[in-house]
């Protein structure tokens, strides 16, 4: 798993109210709950019919004409 070292910021009676984490390890946290996020969607979208050709043609056009 990560190895994670973190640095605590503590209050003035010595609560911990913060942490500091290196950068690279901040990446890879990041990475592990964007990993977890999209595996959870395609989860969902199993469940869902897929588009025809003309059904995405549809559905992304108006998005190309947004973006």
């Amino acid at each position: 798993m990560l190895d994670i070292k973190p640095q605590y910021i503590v209050s003035d009676d010595n609560e911990p109210v913060s942490v500091i984490l290196d950068i690279k390890t901040f990446h890879k946290i990041e990475a592990v709950i964007e990993d977890y996020g999209l595996d959870r969607f395609m989860d969902e979208a199993d469940d869902e019919e897929p588009l025809s050709l003309s059904e995405a043609h549809n559905y992304y056009a108006p998005l190309k004409k947004k973006a």
